[in-house]
């Protein structure tokens, strides 16, 4: 189905997970990601990785030769423009693909020339002479204002009229009335990225189900990421890949994340985080040709939602009442969507990887830093012993 003029693959090439290599740490790409950091002075130096080129080019090859054509990056994916760019800009003509990066101006940003220059870095590092979507990146809460504060919307409206723009959107993490201001507010705005997926679809944290209806409300098509949830959903619980194995035999259980969100209307693609070669071939096999699913198949992930519904995660409604009486401003809510990983998944390095996000970015402090006081259990409609639960987070996560 075309949307905004192009016909897209249903699968998209997510390019912030690449494959990694190991290398010696003065050919790391600076920074580098560390792998295991020395337990002592006299330890083995530490591990670093860069982005292992050869193996994206084969991941970029396979996804060309199904006739997927969307790849999707960000000046924050560290190395991703400029690995994109010996991958596939330098190797394929510029009209046989569609690029999107996107714009962080909350990151690091002090002034609108600061945002200004991610965009211009962009282009330069990915070499892609113009962008087919590019997107003001994770709306949403204070970095809202920021895009605001700067202008960003004028100047990347500019950048469409001077031809470097073909497509101009935004990527979204909040609430469903806050994405429906901000489409009100910028009705030019041509798509909206957004996180769903089937576990997330009734999520009072992500809302995934509600924004993606305001979205239609709007007349916005979607690209959807987090379709397999970061990879939890590719190893849910037990009960869950029952479900699936008994439906269809042998199909991973994130090939029936990426069917789900590919079946809904108004998509435009569906962003896929590859990080090998597997991964790919698994994900081309289950997209190339894919018309939609069945009522029976979606009677069946109603079925491994109902499965998942009955682990005992913390009731957490993210209502944040709690966050409005906390003297020490602990990311209270966030640290719960956090355990509801472990909980659900299991997924302990995932957890402590999103703690990051939900403390620092959200401006808050971590569950170790509670100071027992009690004000947020006197305000939790839900009734939960946050105290309790926050040194559950603490001993788990932290």
């Amino acid at each position: 189905m075309s949307y905004l003029g192009e016909e897209i693959g249903k699968l998209g090439f997510g390019l912030m997970r690449l494959p990694q290599i190991e290398v010696p740490a003065d050919e790391a790409d600076a920074p580098a990601k560390e792998v295991d950091a020395p337990a002592k002075a006299d330890a083995e130096p530490e591990k670093k990785t860069k982005i292992d080129i050869e193996q994206t080019k084969e991941m970029v090859d396979i996804f060309m030769e199904a006739g997927f054509t969307y790849f999707d990056t960000a000046w924050a994916y560290e190395g991703s423009e400029d690995a994109i760019r010996q991958a596939l800009v330098e190797r394929y003509p510029r009209e046989s693909f569609q690029l999107a990066s996107k714009n962080a101006a909350w990151i690091n940003c002090k002034t609108r020339e600061d945002a200004i220059a991610q965009f211009e870095t962009s282009l330069k590092q990915s070499g892609a002479g113009y962008f087919d979507y590019y997107l003001l990146h994770n709306l949403g809460e204070h970095r809202t204002k920021i895009f605001d504060d700067f202008n960003m919307w004028e100047y990347l409206t500019q950048k469409k009229e001077e031809g470097l723009i073909k497509h101009l959107g935004f990527s979204f993490h909040s609430t469903a009335e806050e994405l429906d201001q901000i489409l009100t507010e910028h009705p030019d705005m041509e798509f909206v990225q957004l996180q769903i997926n089937y576990a997330d679809w009734d999520s009072p944290a992500v809302q995934a189900g509600a924004c993606y209806e305001v979205a239609r409300k709007h007349d916005k098509p979607v690209i959807i990421m987090e379709p397999v949830k970061g990879g939890n959903l590719a190893n849910p619980p037990d009960s869950v890949k029952a479900v699936f194995e008994e439906a269809e035999p042998g199909a991973s259980c994130a090939s029936w994340a990426m069917r789900f969100c590919a079946d809904l209307e108004g998509v435009i693609t569906v962003l896929s985080g590859m990080s090998n070669v597997e991964q790919m071939r698994d994900n081309v096999a289950v997209m190339k040709g894919f018309t939609g699913l069945s009522d029976a198949q979606r009677q069946v992930i109603a079925k491994a939602r109902e499965e998942l519904a009955k682990f005992p995660t913390i009731p957490c409604t993210t209502c944040d009442y709690c966050a409005k009486v906390c003297p020490n401003n602990i990311a209270i809510s966030g640290s719960f969507v956090c355990m509801n990983i472990v909980i659900l998944y299991n997924n302990i390095e995932f957890a402590k990887n999103h703690m990051g996000w939900q403390a620092e970015a959200h401006g808050k402090k971590r569950p170790t830093e509670c100071i027992k006081c009690g004000a947020c259990e006197q305000a939790c409609p839900q009734h939960i012993e946050i105290i309790k639960e926050l040194e559950r987070v603490a001993e788990t996560i932290c």
